[in-house]
């Protein structure tokens, strides 16, 4: 009998350069911020859709399913990426153009913070959103974020990762329609706007509120494209994405990150993803 492999994972380090200043990163330690997809298992929900599923695919006398005598596996699979798990979208999400994400995205690889920040009692806020607020609504802040990000360097701001708190394991299983979750008040977008921010990830199903009238105000506003418009140019469109439903564990403290933004080439707006961190040692 052949001897087990004993050898140990080798460290697979990186030196790069960000705004001038070299860090070093290690690609043999990744964390995953992305939520697993269970076919028929337990899953995040959005809007009661249908779950993720799968089955063997049939065909006559042939079965995708070992365990049915079929010769290999060979299953099916539906799902709804805006709602079944961690997902990435683009301005496509809101145009009349089919504008696809995998055209939007030259660079999956950026520098980027992570902070935490509690939702706060909308009513009890100043902040405004579109529609005006629900007695019992729930929304991430400018003043929130501008505290979390006070003396960031702006050159790790190309990605923006946010965990709210409390950070509950039962994200990666939550039917959001039987607890609604926070969304954006506008000043906290148009704060995000105001950075710069070109990937923002989040582990809430939407930066909108989920019964918003059809308005979609805090996507119109990243995107930068006006309210109640849905005219938009491929070729001059916003290279933005937005991240939502991922889950970032607790033992990932907030701070600087090197995201890598693994998503599968879908002709989408769109798509199913898996962001990856990788912790960055300054030189």
């Amino acid at each position: 009998m052949a001897e087990p492999d004993k050898r140990a994972i080798l460290p697979l380090k990186a030196s790069l350069a960000i705004s001038g200043k070299p860090f070093e990163a290690d690609f043999a330690k990744p964390l995953d911020i992305s939520i697993p997809l269970i076919f028929d298992g337990p899953q995040p929900n959005t809007y009661d859709v249908p779950p993720a599923s799968a089955r063997a695919y049939q065909d006559g006398t042939f079965v995708g399913d070992v365990s049915k005598g079929g010769s290999c596996n060979f299953e099916q699979y539906a799902l709804i990426p805006h709602c079944n798990g961690t997902h990435t979208e683009c301005v496509g999400h809101i145009s009349y153009e089919r504008i696809p994400l995998n055209s939007i995205i030259s660079a999956p690889v950026f520098p980027a913070t992570l902070v935490s920040i509690a939702a706060e009692e909308a009513t009890q806020s100043n902040e405004t959103c579109r529609p005006d607020k629900n007695p019992d609504d729930m929304i991430l802040t400018a003043r929130a974020l501008r505290e979390a990000l006070q003396g960031c360097n702006p050159a790790f701001l190309e990605g923006l990762i946010i965990r709210t708190l409390p950070n509950d394991s039962d994200k990666k299983s939550r039917r959001y329609m039987a607890a609604p979750p926070p969304y954006f008040s506008v000043e906290a977008m148009q704060y995000v706007v105001q950075l710069g921010i070109q990937h923002l990830l989040l582990d809430l199903p939407s930066v909108d509120r989920m019964f918003d009238k059809g308005l979609l105000t805090t996507h119109h506003i990243f995107w930068e494209v006006e309210e109640g418009n849905h005219e938009v140019e491929a070729t001059k469109c916003s290279r933005k994405t937005i991240t939502e439903m991922i889950f970032v564990p607790d033992e990932i403290r907030d701070g600087r990150y090197l995201v890598a933004l693994n998503i599968p080439n879908f002709t989408a707006d769109a798509a199913p993803s898996r962001p990856v961190l990788y912790a960055l040692t300054p030189c």
